[in-house]
């Protein structure tokens, strides 16, 4: 199901600690990092923060910039954003600055958990939300981009929120504010704990953007690691857009479709990329990709092939269709946007033949209208 953009933010000092084990709140930014929130939170639709968070630092989380708020009312949005918070026991505190300052509030949290929460906010006009026996992160994400119209949620905390939200490879973006501090306290809370990451430890996240914000250093990463399976992740949307955005740089053809490709290693490396009629005018987006690649590949067996269309079962042009070249390279995995259609074969269903052959497909309709722009001509 859609999620909204998932942006993971926090201060860290050098050796990646979000506070001491004092009493007080250590402050890692300064007064520019803190209005470079402040526009972020502005530009969100939701801000994100768990129980632990509210109790351990009392947060109002709010936009503090009246030229701020004044744009969003102007554009149509509510002044500040909605502020959300995750609780597996739904023990809340009803005098937390969280709840009496802003605008709409919305607590997530277990079947059980549901029914404390509503005793301990009642009459404080809070939606409280059930998502199950367990804490469902992607329930979560579901409730939020379809129920509340969430696309940009912005995530301030704590370290165990962080923490399941990168490694269930839901995060679409890391902000990292590094301080020039070090805690050197062993119990101090880390931003990230231990355990399975996505791409296991060799997973390299992309650098997008590093600067300087007043005394500290701001630096986003993107995931690289596709999914596992037929669960997508947050870098599977990401390769799947590139995928996209390759099948724009096709040669226009009447007599056949537009497309990109690309392949991706377990950890996050790209194999190749490719796009149809690149080498040659029949050259197809997947078979122009694996033909940059080693047979026999030790990483081709675990890795994502990202095609904009689904890979073609049936060709005339060439002994393999696309979808048995992907069987026959070893890839058992396959996330593409758009199921051809019957433009040129009709019943198309290469991803029929791929999960036949045991490939886990996954198709994220969320693309397939910038899928389908190269092809418009063909209509």
């Amino acid at each position: 199901m859609p999620h909204p953009y998932v942006l993971l933010s926090a201060a860290v000092s050098l050796d990646g600690r979000l506070d001491d084990t004092g009493p007080e709140r250590l402050l890692l930014s300064g007064p520019a990092d803190f209005d470079r929130v402040d526009e972020v939170r502005a530009d969100s639709d939701a801000i994100l923060v768990g129980a632990g968070t509210l109790r351990a630092d009392n947060p109002r989380l709010l936009v503090n910039s009246a030229e701020r708020r004044a744009a969003r009312v102007a554009a149509g949005r509510p002044a500040y954003p909605l502020k959300v918070t995750v609780s597996g026991t739904g023990d809340l505190d009803p005098t937390a600055n969280f709840w009496s300052t802003g605008g709409e509030k919305v607590v997530y949290t277990t079947d059980e958990g549901a029914v404390t929460a509503a005793e301990a906010l009642h009459g404080l006009g809070v939606d409280v939300v059930p998502v199950g026996p367990g804490l469902d992160w992607r329930a979560v994400l579901t409730h939020l981009h379809d129920v509340r119209g969430v696309r940009r949620l912005m995530v301030e905390g704590g370290g165990r929120v962080h923490t399941q939200l990168l490694q269930q490879g839901l995060a679409d973006e890391l902000q990292l504010a590094l301080a020039p501090l070090v805690v050197g306290q062993p119990h101090a809370p880390k931003l990230f704990g231990d355990g399975e990451y996505p791409g296991g430890p060799r997973n390299r996240l992309r650098l997008i953007e590093t600067r300087p914000v007043g005394d500290v250093v701001l630096m986003r990463y993107v995931p690289t690691a596709p999914g596992t399976g037929p669960v997508p992740s947050a870098a599977d949307h990401r390769w799947l857009a590139l995928a996209c955005e390759l099948a724009a740089e096709c040669p226009p053809s009447r007599t056949a479709f537009s497309v990109g490709a690309v392949v991706v290693a377990a950890d996050g490396t790209e194999l190749a990329r490719g796009y149809s009629r690149e080498s040659d005018p029949l050259s197809h987006a997947e078979e122009a990709a694996l033909a940059k690649i080693e047979p026999g590949d030790p990483r081709l067996p675990a890795a994502t092939v990202y095609s904009s269309l689904e890979p073609c079962a049936r060709r005339a042009s060439r002994p393999a269709p696309c979808a048995r070249l992907i069987l026959d390279a070893g890839v058992r995995r396959v996330v593409t946007a758009w199921r051809e259609p019957d433009t040129f074969v009709a019943a198309a269903d290469g991803n029929g033949l791929l999960a036949a052959e045991g490939a886990d497909v996954v198709v994220l309709p969320e693309h397939e209208s910038a899928a389908k722009a190269p092809n418009r001509h063909l209509n």
